[in-house]
């Protein structure tokens, strides 16, 4: 393989770097040897020779290694650049292993030296202590709290499950090898014949999983379909959250002492319920995701009690056993005689035999042990749970707690966390679905031949009317369209699936393109069709789904507030919100979206009009709140945020703690999404760090209220920033002749749409206008070219219209300037956006994509588009420059600027690769090799990018 670029030499390489560079040099020699062994000495040769003109282009602008390279990879056939391309993107997949080693590794350096980080519950419980915070008072918030990641399926997802179970193969080993070095030196055996031996093997173990990497093919030969998406997220269970968010409540309630730790966070799920845009999803998809769902969590469970079962061997007649767990034993149907005097393997047997019947009613799946026949099932979760607190109860009462915590207590919380459901699927479809479905039914039923031509008065005013009439809509015996019948089927399968697994299964209804008051109530009369809501509006209506507006775009974003309030207004609706509370307080998810109002309106405006659009949810729900007669309504922000910055990824801690005053309180939801899903979950310690940082930011931004209103001053300076920037962004993309030609020619979007690497077309209509594409591809492409657009072009215009305003002299330019600075250092929205600016920054390469350019035929139209970005991009650096006082990128992450310094000179081959490669294609050259390459090189510069989102 490419051999890894120098490093520094040992002298001048920092310390804490030289493991990292150690195991990417490993993995390179190990991948380098098996392309020797598997492809021949030219192919190896050729590679590296492609690796060193990219570094000197890279580092020196060299125009002799430009034109080499050019020349170089204008001569490749067919077969080399696929060697050469898989080559480059199997080792961006292991240096991301590498990195995420290393990443553990400096984090447990930190603890043993008792520094604790932002983001740890360590370190937000210290905080919390230090702000006068009690456990008592963490413990009845917590109480109170819901958190939940929310696992996604979009277009961009381009790993196959093969390449995740060898990559966390290969993850394992480095970890076994990092044990087998840290023994050595402890023991100071190093040059014992031991370690060289464990090391050897070791290797030898990673040779075989790297082969194996090589060999397994990196592309679906077929689109990937809904059930394929459950099954990837599924391997995400398995590997991280079953086991590691119940080691997370462990933490807590370590700190917390003898205050209780509510099951506050939850897994969320869209795959199998997400309709918008996706004809693949239907009932049919619902149905099987939760019975898959059920599977894993029902199995999971089945393993922990059996080796329970084999731990907990104490008999009855070396200590005595409390009454309920007599009884417990005595229920069990295992009536072997080995086993009479040991009540908990009685008891366990009888616990894993209804466990089996509960899998074998909820998934149809057989348990894989079976000591007893399979017993009556479970009906909920908390009958086992009943169970399995009986057994804990009397181990504590025997003085056996020791028992209780390395296999029972974590079992015990994961039913609590998981249920029968695993995560709990949201449902979303398109208002204009709902609508269409609503326009058929009442003009069969001849209440209204035209509803989508009333005005919204007139709808709302009908709508109410039969939420108040408790007869159905549907007609007897009429013959329904396949979409209505479609659609309605998705309701009839919810309310099935809630009595089969549970009313966590599913609980919300999530309205994409929420744009009126209308749009919330169709989606009730559609639930009070299939009987989903109960009662009327005027007469004890209750719904089982909430009902979740999806607020996207700029103009949307600015209506939100005024259409919630006109909603609450409306007689019955409150108190069908007050109804259906579960402690106490209804409850109303609303969702913001990122990706859509940043294409929408750029990255300034976009964040500036979802803080503006936050402030005014709360205050409105604080005012319901102030006057409710009965419970209080408790809001919860659902943050539709995707991988990339221009659609709001970034860090979590800091996006969470940056939001506006009042609006987390304990609640917060958010997607996850794309190859995020992977980088952040699919390593199970990183995982839970990464689950740890949501709770934390959650605990602080609730209990230590760090955001205080915004000064005047920074509010008025961030409309105009955003007013400028929006201008700025849509001049360029919407209002520029010929922008989109050179979208479609610069960025590999066509190829991105023919991948297999999702269920979901990357078009919501079959044009090439940029208003119809999805935000998801739109920023993928735009990563692929190394522009990165959406993330921060805009802010560099709008910088410098606030700087030199009409007439300013430059004492008022100084002064503006000084109050952008302060913005910066005094408010966490403004410094977390330049924050992350500077990330996207630090990530693009106009190099790189100038060479993307050139895939533009028309030279006076890539000069001037492409010089338009370039010049924006220098203005942003500037401003990012003036304001933060940064000369460099990254200069407070040091982190990401060490995983570019090592990872980023590998992907540039594939950047250059791919160009030439789409180059071809487009010429005509269609073979079957040609696209491989092509898809190939989006899954390496995905992996290398690791936030395409």
């Amino acid at each position: 393989m490419p051999k890894p670029t120098p490093a520094p030499k040992n002298n001048t390489l920092p310390s804490s770097e030289r493991p990292l560079v150690e195991d990417i040099r490993l993995l390179g020699r190990i991948l380098g040897d098996v392309i020797r062994e598997q492809e021949g000495d030219a192919a190896f040769d050729l590679i590296e020779q492609i690796r060193q003109l990219s570094v000197t282009f890279r580092r020196h602008a060299d125009p002799v290694a430009d034109k080499a390279l050019n020349k170089l990879l204008k001569s490749l056939s067919g077969d080399q650049t696929v060697s050469v391309v898989r080559a480059f993107t199997y080792f961006s997949h292991l240096a991301n292993l590498a990195e995420d080693r290393h990443h553990i590794r400096r984090r447990a350096v930190h603890e043993r030296a008792g520094s604790i980080r932002p983001g740890s519950i360590d370190m937000t419980l210290k905080r919390l202590s230090g702000g006068g915070i009690t456990p008592q008072a963490i413990s009845e918030m917590l109480a109170h709290s819901f958190v939940s990641p929310v696992l996604t399926a979009h277009p961009t997802e381009v790993q196959r499950k093969s390449i995740l179970d060898a990559e966390r193969a290969i993850a394992q080993l480095l970890t076994a090898r990092d044990d087998i070095l840290a023994q050595a030196a402890a023991n100071q055996v190093v040059h014992d014949a031991l370690t060289p031996r464990e090391l050897s093997q070791n290797e030898a173990q990673l040779r075989a999983r790297v082969l194996q990497l090589w060999h397994t093919r990196l592309l679906r030969f077929s689109k990937l379909t809904v059930a394929d998406e459950v099954e990837n997220a599924l391997s995400y269970y398995e590997s991280t959250f079953l086991r590691e968010i119940p080691k997370l409540y462990a933490s807590l309630e370590q700190a917390l002492g003898p205050h209780p730790v509510h099951s506050f966070l939850r897994m969320g799920q869209w795959i199998g319920g997400d309709r918008d845009g996706n004809p693949n999803v239907n009932a049919q998809t619902l149905s099987h995701a939760l019975r898959r769902q059920s599977d894993m969590a029902l199995r999971h469970y089945l393993t922990e009690v059996h080796y329970l079962g084999g731990e907990l061997s104490l008999s009855a007649m070396l200590m005595d056993f409390p009454p309920e767990m007599q009884a417990l034993a005595q229920h069990s149907p295992d009536s072997n005689e080995h086993r009479k005097d040991e009540p908990y393997r009685r008891a366990l047997i009888g616990v894993y035999a209804r466990l089996a019947a509960t899998l074998k009613l909820l998934s149809g799946g057989e348990a894989a042990r079976h000591a007893v026949a399979p017993q009556n099932p479970y009906s909920a979760p908390d009958e086992l749970l009943r169970d399995l607190r009986v057994i804990e109860s009397s181990l504590i009462a025997q003085h056996a707690q020791a028992l209780v915590g390395q296999r029972l207590q974590p079992l015990i919380r994961a039913v609590e966390v998981f249920g029968f459901h695993l995560a709990t699927v949201d449902l979303r479809q398109s208002s204009d679905q709902h609508e269409a479905v609503l326009a058929e039914l009442l003009a069969t039923a001849r209440i209204t031949p035209h509803y989508a031509k009333l005005d919204e008065s007139a709808k709302r005013v009908l709508l109410l009317g039969l939420l108040n009439d408790a007869r159905p809509l549907r007609v007897m015996g009429h013959a329904y369209s396949a979409h209505a019948l479609s659609e309605i089927g998705i309701f009839e399968a919810a309310k099935q699936s809630r009595a089969l697994f549970g009313s966590q299964a599913i609980r919300h209804y999530i309205i994409s393109h929420t744009e009126t008051v209308s749009d919330l109530l169709e989606v009730m009369l559609l639930q009070k069709e299939v009987g989903l809501m109960q009662g009327t509006l005027d007469n004890q209506a209750r719904c089982d789904l909430i009902v979740v507006p999806l607020f996207e775009t700029i103009e949307d974003l600015r209506n939100a507030s005024t259409i919630m309030r006109e909603f609450y207004a409306l007689p019955g609706v409150l108190a069908m919100v007050q109804r259906g509370a579960p402690d106490q307080y209804g409850e109303q998810d609303i969702m913001l979206g990122y990706s859509d109002s940043n294409k929408d309106g750029g990255i300034f405006t976009s964040n500036w009009e979802l803080y503006q659009a936050e402030i005014a949810l709360v205050d409105m729900f604080d005012g319901i709140n102030q006057n409710a007669q009965s419970s209080p309504i408790r809001l919860r922000m659902f943050h539709g945020r995707g991988g990339t910055v221009g659609r709001g990824g970034g860090p979590s801690f800091e996006a969470i703690l940056a939001q506006p005053p009042g609006t987390v309180r304990g609640q917060i939801r958010l997607t996850e999404q794309g190859e995020v899903i992977g980088s952040k979950y699919a390593n199970p310690e990183i995982g839970r760090r990464n689950l740890e940082t949501l709770v934390a930011a959650t605990l602080e931004a609730t209990l230590l209220h760090p955001t205080q209103p915004a000064e005047p001053a920074f509010l008025e300076s961030a409309a105009e920033l955003s007013l400028a920037s929006m201008t700025a962004y849509r001049k360029l993309v919407y209002e520029t002749p010929g922008f989109t030609e050179y979208f479609f020619d610069a960025t590999p979007i066509r190829e991105i749409a023919e991948l297999n690497i999702g269920s979901r077309p990357a078009s919501r209509k079959s044009t090439q206008k940029i208003e119809d594409l999805r935000a998801i591809p739109w920023g993928f492409s735009w990563g692929q070219c190394r522009l990165t657009l959406p993330g921060w072009f805009g802010f560099g215009s709008a910088v410098e219209a606030f700087l030199n305003p009409p007439g300013a002299t430059a004492k008022i330019t100084k002064q503006r300037l000084a109050l952008l600075q302060q913005m910066q250092k005094q408010w966490p929205f403004f410094s977390s956006l330049l924050s992350n600016m500077d990330m996207v920054m630090a990530k693009s390469d106009l190099a790189l994509a100038s060479r993307y350019a050139e895939l533009v035929d028309d030279k006076r139209l890539r000069k001037k588009i492409f010089g338009a970005i370039e010049l924006e991009w220098h203005r942003t650096a500037q401003a990012l420059e003036r304001i933060t006082g940064d000369k460099e990128r990254l200069t407070h992450n040091v982190a990401l600027q060490r995983s570019i310094r090592h990872r980023f000179p590998y992907i540039d081959p594939l950047h250059h690769l791919q160009v030439e490669l789409v180059r071809r294609y487009r010429a005509g050259q269609t073979d079957e090799r040609l696209k491989r390459g092509i898809h190939i090189s989006i899954n390496g510069i995905a992996a290398g990018l690791r936030n395409t989102g």
